[in-house]
């Protein structure tokens, strides 16, 4: 598919299901290089993929177009002042999937001022249906804004955000939203086995029903109040079930915890800027 060069800097779960997205979707291995201080996952990689492997850094992104930067938010000055020489040399694109890392702190820390896109995917990127917000520093060209696209659509959906700081509020829906299903289907399987079911069975029928809920919703153009309402009948089982979250107002619940998760992500990245 491409003869360019991407260089995935760190080799961890979000390097690893970008690279199978990427690989399925015809890109050649050995157009991907991959550093990582890990022998271990090095060699998996290889011999899944059949990336190039780099122990240095800088050595994987030395003739790279794109770079890939799958660190933990803790490692980002040290790696980015360690490959900004070499990075220097053809000016890449530069992707960042890690949270909380503002682009003004990527570009103070590699030097001048790279194109950076931020990416805030999810979990479900690991088995290539995560939701992935997108926001694009000025200096990113159209073709870079549809070459980041085309990369993060291996392992999902992708929507571009007009301002950074809206990819705060990626993170409190879909970054951190996969838990938030993760708890109501933790509760369900409980109030399954309070009624008497085996938690095996509580636990597979809550997951089932999770999974068809998601592929009504994907499939239908409704909105999901229109959904529910077709499943509620009335005077039924399910309309008195949901008087009772209802009552407890979820859903001003639910925008109080989406705030929370907002007002952290926005204290991460400010102490990350105020420390530049």
């Amino acid at each position: 598919m491409t003869t360019s060069t991407i260089a995935f800097i760190g080799g961890g779960n979000m390097a690893t299901s970008l690279i199978a997205g990427l690989v399925a979707d015809g890109y050649d291995g050995a157009t991907l290089n991959v550093s990582d201080p890990r022998p271990e996952r090095l060699e998996l990689l290889h011999n899944r993929y059949g990336v190039a492997t780099f122990a240095r850094n800088s050595d994987a992104v030395a003739g790279a177009d794109t770079l890939l930067l799958c660190l933990k938010p803790l490692q980002a000055a040290e790696v980015c002042r360690e490959i900004a020489a070499a990075a220097a040399v053809r000016s890449p694109l530069v992707i960042s999937v890690m949270a909380g890392v503002p682009e003004q702190a990527l570009q103070y820390w590699l030097g001048g001022q790279p194109p950076i896109v931020r990416a805030m995917p999810n979990t479900p990127a690991m088995v290539q249906t995560g939701a992935i917000g997108l926001h694009a520093s000025p200096e990113v060209s159209e073709d870079g804004r549809n070459h980041a696209e085309t990369i993060l659509r291996a392992v999902g959906l992708t929507r571009w955000v007009a301002t950074e700081d809206q990819i705060d509020a990626v993170t409190a829906l879909s970054g951190s939203g996969p838990a938030y299903f993760f708890l109501f289907m933790e509760a369900l399987e409980e109030a399954g086995i309070s009624l008497g079911l085996d938690g095996e069975t509580a636990r597979l029928l809550t997951i089932q029903t999770a999974l068809g809920a998601a592929k009504m919703a994907v499939e239908s153009t409704d909105p999901p109040g229109r959904l529910r309402e077709r499943v509620t009948s009335p005077g039924g089982t399910t309309e008195r079930a949901l008087e009772h979250l209802l009552k407890a107002d979820l859903h001003a619940l639910m925008k109080r915890a989406a705030r929370a998760a907002h007002h952290r992500a926005g204290e991460i990245s400010r102490d990350l800027s105020e420390s530049l």
